[in-house]
């Protein structure tokens, strides 16, 4: 799939600059980053563990005690 990508002068020298150096095209050099920064977003299990390491590890017990929290606000 074709993209169109405007991008600012300065960010666009530079990216010039770094694909000469490196050999890559543009078109490579984007999909590289594309990737990374979609790595990145994908979160890390240890990080989404520990989102609910203080809650009941049952369905049933983690809907009332999060029913709970709504009704103490």
């Amino acid at each position: 799939m074709r993209t169109i990508v405007d991008l600012p002068e300065p960010e666009r020298e530079e990216l010039d600059a770094q694909c000469r150096q490196r050999g890559l095209s543009r078109a490579a050099a984007l999909r590289e980053a594309l990737k990374l920064w979609l790595q990145h977003q994908q979160p890390r299990h240890e990080k989404v563990k520990r989102l609910w390491h203080d809650r009941p590890a049952d369905a049933l017990t983690l809907q009332e005690a999060l029913r709970q929290e709504w009704i103490d606000r």
